[in-house]
């Protein structure tokens, strides 16, 4: 089943819609989507290595645009679709006191969240919500967000063929430890991220 499910990956990671399947993820990743994007840019890079820098890039911009949304939600949405998603991802009783401290460390936060497995859209909605200056929120957003797509992009490029080989022979353990990391991003969030 992973072979086919990689297979059918691979072959819409080539295909002509990836880039606007790449672009659509990360935009609604940053505001509602709970898969990230990665999950097409890893194989669109693998698949299209001579695209790396293009494909970080449409991830890059589409994140930050989505990130823009999920500030808007925020901002001028929260009581009709900002507190339904905040509460889908269990921060709807924590997200008074998390407000208070919010815009003092704003721009970490920003930053940090969109470095890691955090669920950025929760960041997103929170810097809308709480009025951290957009220009910060842009800014940090750019910085983190092209910071961690380049950084997949670049060690891909460089690395090519060998990643693919690995990926392709131990595809279960690459399945488990993506899954891993990616449930590991929510329970950090969730329970170990001070509120």
């Amino acid at each position: 089943m992973l072979r086919k499910l990689y297979d059918w990956t691979m072959g819409l990671a080539s295909g002509p819609r990836a880039p606007w399947a790449l672009g659509s993820v990360s935009f609604i990743e940053s505001s509602v989507f709970p898969i990230p994007p990665d999950a097409l840019l890893i194989p669109m890079v693998i698949a299209k290595r001579e695209k790396a820098w293009l494909y970080a890039a449409i991830c890059t911009a589409a994140s930050v645009l989505g990130g823009l949304l999920g500030y808007i939600i925020g901002a001028f949405l929260f009581d009709q679709l900002a507190q339904p998603i905040l509460s889908f991802y269990g921060y709807a009783d924590k997200f008074a006191s998390f407000t208070e401290r919010y815009n003092e460390w704003g721009v970490w936060i920003v930053l940090i969240a969109g470095l890691t497995p955090f669920p950025y859209k929760v960041i997103t909605i929170a810097s809308g919500a709480t009025g951290l200056a957009m220009p910060v929120f842009l800014v940090a957003s750019v910085i983190a967000r092209g910071i961690r797509f380049f950084a997949v992009a670049a060690l891909l490029y460089w690395l090519g063929p060998p990643i693919r080989d690995f990926i392709e022979k131990r595809l279960g353990l690459v399945f488990t430890v993506s899954l891993i990391v990616l449930i590991g991003g929510f329970v950090v969030a969730k329970y170990l991220v001070p509120h």
